[in-house]
């Protein structure tokens, strides 16, 4: 994984050039290492055309996109539209929750911070949605499900809650718990994807990443700087999903107008692909027509039944924000484009390939629609570590033997590139087509599903042996139980770290929390700050790291 670190995230660490905010565009330049790039590595290579639709000139818009797709999303004379998120519900009808406001009004675009959340529906995902009811004021609609069957929709400072998708809607407020950690760039544009017991990750428009454990009850801030790509940008709209594999999350530079790719084992350390994720020119017309919006914002994502991405939702917008005045041609829409899910892999190796082990054994699933055993081309597949098979390198086949309606695909385990720390091996391929094809699996060496200790920052009390006493509460924030580790407190006294004591966290339930208590002998100057670091280990393995300064005596 180091190897794969520093392919993912020192490739962006390249120059920008300066930028106008108000013209809200720049050119952000491409590394080097990007030319090298093979198809299916970036995440814009899994981007469909649209399905064709009702073209028409005859409506407001630019020259750049006319003709287009009315019937894509949702579009009309007298709304502007902007965000929106897609729910499949059990009436089999798709429920599109977007934001909205009259074309008419004074401030045009700017008239966004009165939106209306407008429920529409529509009888398949592309649409045409049309307006059902409304839900109520509220900008940047993100829907969820709760396990318990409820539906959240989240708007920007609160959220509506319901029984069903048709409502009534009660409208609430989620509470925040910082936990001692700076809030990075606010509370807003929150994204949010479901773990595996029905709590929620969350990554705010700032980067910071949070759990709940129920979707409603109190988010706990976990780190304490921004998860996203080591690069300057103008950062905001994430969107995070989890598959039966990792979770994504993409993030856009919106002054840049490029967004980064990026993928992660437990939501919390993430690790970027090279490449674009999207850019505006992504909506394409089977015939190679381009929809050429001037912003592409608000992505969301809608996930077939094993959680893959399937089509991505866009806000777009015609011309720059500030020239869509009131009443004029200029406008903004909701448009739903097809992406590429991908096939199911399982690699059944089950440990890691070594100098010994010559062969690496992955079943690729059929499902309908797809056989795997004649829809390949099996000369084009290569495997390994994401960092080997997106610049053409990896494992190449062997041989490929038939299982039931599935296909063992033998590779030879030369230049694979997976470390004991690759959590998502990938497959770039071809259909025996010529189309695009890829996949992740699951590796059966690695845990998936671990404890996450998180320390907050010490109560400090002078203790009757001329000692200081300091407390610090620790949570487990992982759905299972951790292992008994170790808290160790550092402390920058002059140009060195002084180590001021560790001691034993004892095993914590999921969501558990306990206060461990250290005692150094070192006196703190009374008013003076001083930078700590909180460092939390298990089998000699650091799982977290909190930084801080605080005054332990005022």
């Amino acid at each position: 994984m180091k190897k794969y670190l520093f392919v993912g995230l020192t490739i962006f660490t390249f120059f920008f050039a300066p930028y106008n905010l108000i013209a809200q565009i720049t050119e952000r330049p491409r590394p080097e290492e990007w030319k090298q790039l093979v198809k299916g590595a970036r995440f814009i290579d899994r981007i469909l055309p649209m399905p064709k639709g009702k073209l028409s000139s005859d409506t407001w818009g630019a020259k750049n996109v006319l003709p287009r797709y009315v019937d894509n999303g949702i579009e009309d004379r007298t709304r502007s539209y902007w965000g929106g998120k897609i729910l499949l519900g059990d009436d089999k009808l798709y429920h599109l929750y977007v934001c909205g406001w009259l074309e008419s009004s004074p401030k045009g675009h700017a008239e966004w911070p009165n939106s209306i959340v407008y429920h529409t529906v529509s009888n398949n995902s592309i649409g045409p949605f049309v307006i059902k009811d409304t839900i109520g004021h509220g900008h940047n609609p993100e829907g969820f499900r709760l396990k318990d069957g409820r539906y959240v929709i989240y708007i920007i400072d609160s959220y509506y809650i319901s029984n069903g998708l048709n409502g009534p809607w009660e409208l609430k407020k989620f509470d925040f718990e910082n936990r001692d950690r700076p809030i990075i760039e606010g509370l807003s544009n929150l994204t949010f994807a479901q773990r595996e017991d029905g709590s929620y990750l969350m990554v705010c428009r700032g980067g910071g990443a949070w759990i709940s454990k129920t979707g409603i009850s109190s988010y706990n801030q976990i780190t304490d700087r921004r998860v996203y790509p080591n690069v300057k940008g103008e950062f905001e709209d994430p969107v995070i999903w989890r598959d039966q594999v990792q979770y994504h999350l993409i993030v856009n530079d919106w002054l840049g107008r490029i967004a980064f790719y990026q993928r992660s084992k437990d939501g919390l350390n993430w690790v970027t692909d090279p490449g674009e994720a999207y850019t505006p020119g992504v909506a394409v017309h089977e015939d190679g027509r381009v929809e050429d919006w001037y912003k592409f914002e608000r992505i969301k994502i809608f996930q077939d039944k094993f959680g893959r991405a399937i089509q991505a939702n866009f806000a777009v917008i015609d011309t720059s924000k500030a020239d869509d005045k009131a009443n004029d041609r200029h406008s903004s829409k909701n448009i739903g484009v097809p992406l590429n899910p991908g096939v199911l892999l399982t690699m059944l190796n089950k440990e890691l390939p070594t100098a010994k082990n010559k062969v690496i054994r992955v079943k690729i699933t059929a499902e309908n629609g797809f056989n795997p055993q004649t829809d390949i081309d099996i000369k084009s597949l290569r495997f390994g570590a994401s960092s080997e098979v997106n610049f053409g390198k990896g494992s190449k086949v062997l041989s490929v033997e038939k299982s039931n309606k599935d296909l063992i695909v033998n590779f030879d385990a030369k230049g694979n590139g997976i470390t004991k720390d690759e959590f998502a091996p990938k497959l770039i391929g071809k259909y025996s087509s010529g189309k695009l094809l890829y996949g992740y699996t699951r590796v059966p060496w690695l845990n998936y599903n671990e404890a996450i200790l998180s320390a907050r920052k010490p109560i400090f009390s002078a203790n009757a042996n001329n000692k200081t006493a300091l407390k610090i509460p620790v949570e487990n924030f992982g759905q299972v139980a951790s292992k008994q580790s170790s808290l160790t407190v550092t402390c920058l006294i002059g140009n060195e770290q002084k180590s001021l004591g560790s001691v034993v966290v004892p095993v914590l339930q999921p969501y558990g929390k306990t206060d461990v208590n250290v005692l150094t002998d070192y006196n703190f100057e009374k008013g003076k700050e001083y930078a700590f670091s909180v460092t939390v280990s298990t089998n000699n393995t650091k799982v977290s790291l909190f930084e801080f300064k605080v005054i332990p005596f005022k």
